[in-house]
């Protein structure tokens, strides 16, 4: 029988997380770190890419690089595959974390807040597929690809979320075909759907709608209800990334507290 640590363990591996820098992509990669594993962070914001990854060099003794890029723009996740391969040497692990989650009404929204959500939340989704699986499968030792979905993947979801509904949705539609195709190849495809975890993006979203009351002050619709943090996504991030998870592929984790068992939600956000 394989040792827990072991299994566990991250040590000798190379994880590229985008949207990296803060909220729930940063708990991953702290996750990650703690683990043992190299790390790549993308985020749009330069600055905030290195910074964090000094952070987690610093912290856990991992090797940590931190890069701008725009992951709309396929020849900048090329790039960033391209890095992870010279500075570290393989990608075992893909995370695409980064995404956005604006308001607006679906008979009000215009052509360009459509494409804007739909190219960040699903086109760059895929993306990262394509880069990481292409050359895992090249390399030939396997791999994972974690991919963000959303409990709004899985029903409609409050007003003025048209375009993120159904950009989560195409996101566990892509995690099922990557899976079939780079199965045979041991590369391991699986999404992950939260409900609300208080991040950064989220205070932003309470606050382009006005909410008054923090999400900690707020009545809890869910049925596991409690503090949620985003470190505890971060440690089913961490499951489906390590050999504890060596058999599950093309399925969805609702990281949910019981949201979806239930059928409820918050209308602004869950």
């Amino acid at each position: 029988m394989i040792p827990l640590a072991e299994l566990v363990s991250l040590d000798g591996r190379a994880a590229v997380i985008t949207g990296g820098a803060r909220g729930l992509g940063y708990a991953i990669a702290q996750r990650f770190a703690e683990a043992g594993a190299s790390l790549l962070l993308a985020d749009l914001d330069d600055a905030s890419a290195q910074q964090a990854a000094g952070r987690l060099a610093a912290e856990h003794g991992v090797t940590a690089l931190g890069m701008g890029a725009d992951v709309r723009d396929s020849a900048q996740v090329e790039a960033i595959a391209d890095r992870a391969l010279a500075e570290l040497g393989a990608i075992d692990i893909w995370v695409n974390n980064a995404g956005v989650f604006p308001r607006s009404p679906a008979v009000e929204m215009t052509d360009e807040q459509w494409d804007f959500v739909l190219d960040l939340n699903l086109r760059a989704t895929f993306y990262g597929c394509r880069a990481a699986g292409r050359r895992m499968v090249e390399r030939g030792a396997g791999g994972v690809i974690l991919n963000m979905a959303s409990t709004a993947g899985h029903r409609g979801y409050g007003p003025g979320l048209s375009h993120y509904v159904s950009s989560k949705h195409g996101v566990r539609g892509l995690t099922k075909s990557f899976a079939v195709e780079l199965g045979p190849h041991r590369v391991r495809v699986l999404s992950l759907s939260p409900s609300s975890f208080p991040t950064e993006g989220l205070a932003e979203a309470r606050a382009e709608i006005g909410a008054e009351v923090s999400s900690s002050e707020a009545p809890d619709f869910h049925p596991l209800a409690g503090r949620r943090e985003p470190d505890q996504l971060a440690r089913v991030a961490l499951f489906c990334a390590s050999d504890l998870a060596e058999v599950c592929t093309g399925s969805d984790i609702a990281v949910d507290a019981g949201v979806l068992a239930a059928g409820l939600q918050d209308r602004r956000y869950d």
